[in-house]
């Protein structure tokens, strides 16, 4: 079968997602630009500042934007925050004590976070290092919260239970924000004490709720994942309750300082205009990953999530069997790319990941996974996870010439 008729096979069985992903997208969008308006966004908003920063309209405004989009107390929305991994230090050094345990009840939580906590690398730094335990439960067979072992993992030292709603790179699948609501109830029951943090990276805008509406105390993400549109050059965001903003506050500057001060001397305008872009781009890059799993079906290839499945984030895992498919898959991604399209990926030692890992990332933004990028593990069963598209049209493309490059090279 030829690339273009695999495709418009693939794409005549995606029409009805295709068209669950858009009604989501309608219905965030009404929801950002409502709270624009209630916010009174201005060009005065966009203005950049210097030195302390303080009284930064265009950063406290964005700040009170975030905090009502995610139907929260208070957030903090920093160009400072240099990825998804830092926004995550920031709350566990913030939230936990010597003395005091993380739980992470979603599994391993992703690759990068090891060194943070302590269970890889030199252990410098870390939370282990500063006498902070570490536990963790996985999912249940139905890749779903599993309660009961949570519960009797409890411990009267416990005082943040982590969920990552992302796969990272396992081929788990990832979780629902309302799948977070029985571990709410069954924690507010009996551990009222604990708090509830949740990564959100990849989910953002993916559903029509967010962690925080289904009982997280506290929601974490970059902002050169989903909710920075695709223009949001840098940062990432901490949304939650008030007293917990305001204690990690200090991990970000200094105690009895908190979100008083930090400037931004470019423009705020791609913050603001990446947000308001954020559904549609999401929609895109979920399109993207639906189209992706539906053409590696055909082909006989195990995809997870499956095609006709509600997703829960933009990532698409794609088990490729074999190392050189894996790097003939991202380097047919990276080729398609608008930008350093002439480079080649090739697995190398990447730092915070216990193996090599291969990166495609044509981005304008560099790093920045709601655009088309791909990036894996150099490890068995050899899955390439995909993510971001900020046009259809180009995920489209990208896909097609990826698997003529792929066929080019034989691994097909």
């Amino acid at each position: 079968m030829i690339v273009h008729e695999l495709f418009a096979k693939a794409e005549s069985l995606c029409d009805q997602s295709f068209r669950n992903i858009d009604e989501i997208a309608l219905s965030n969008t009404a929801r950002v630009l409502d709270t624009f308006q209630k916010h009174a966004v201005a060009v005065r908003h966009f203005s950049p500042t210097t030195g302390y920063g303080y009284g930064d309209i265009g950063r406290d405004t964005l700040e009170a934007i975030y905090a009502d989009l995610f139907h929260t107390e208070a957030a903090i929305v920093r160009p400072q925050i240099a990825s998804g991994t830092h926004a995550l230090s920031l709350c566990f050094f913030g939230l936990l004590l010597p003395g005091d345990e993380l739980l992470y009840v979603s599994g391993a939580p992703y690759d990068t976070l090891g060194g943070v906590i302590g269970f890889a690398g030199d252990r410098a730094g870390s939370l282990q290092e500063m006498g902070v335990g570490y536990a963790q439960v996985e999912l249940d067979t139905a890749g779903q919260l599993d309660l009961p072992a949570i519960r009797a993992a409890m411990k009267p030292t416990t005082k943040v239970v982590a969920v990552q709603r992302s796969r990272g790179y396992s081929t788990r699948r990832s979780l629902n924000p309302i799948d977070l609501l029985p571990l709410k109830e069954m924690l507010l029951a009996d551990f009222p004490e604990a708090i509830l943090m949740v990564d959100n990276c990849y989910g953002e805008f993916v559903q029509t709720g967010e962690p925080t509406d289904y009982g997280a105390d506290i929601c974490v993400g970059s902002l050169i994942k989903n909710p920075g549109g695709g223009l949001a050059p840098t940062g990432g965001y901490i949304v939650g309750k008030q007293k917990w903003i305001d204690r990690i506050s200090y991990r970000l500057t200094a105690p009895a300082i908190g979100l008083e001060v930090g400037s931004y001397a470019a423009s705020y305008q791609p913050f603001y205009q990446g947000l308001f872009m954020a559904p549609h781009v999401v929609a895109q890059a979920l399109k993207t990953a639906v189209l992706a799993s539906a053409v590696f079906t055909e082909l006989g290839m195990q995809t997870m999530p499956p095609p006709e499945a509600s997703r829960t984030d933009i990532i698409q895992a794609l088990t490729l069997g074999t190392p050189e498919r894996l790097i003939a898959f991202c380097q047919g991604i990276q080729m398609a790319s608008p930008v350093d399209s002439m480079a080649l990926p090739e697995p190398w030692d990447m730092p915070g990941y216990q193996e090599q890992v291969i990166m495609a990332a044509g981005t304008f933004v560099a790093g920045a996974s709601i655009e088309l990028s791909a990036d894996a593990p150099m490890r068995a069963p050899y899955v390439a996870y995909l993510q971001g598209g900020l046009t259809y049209s180009h995920g489209k493309l990208a896909l097609m010439r990826t698997l003529e490059h792929m066929m080019k090279m034989g691994c097909l």
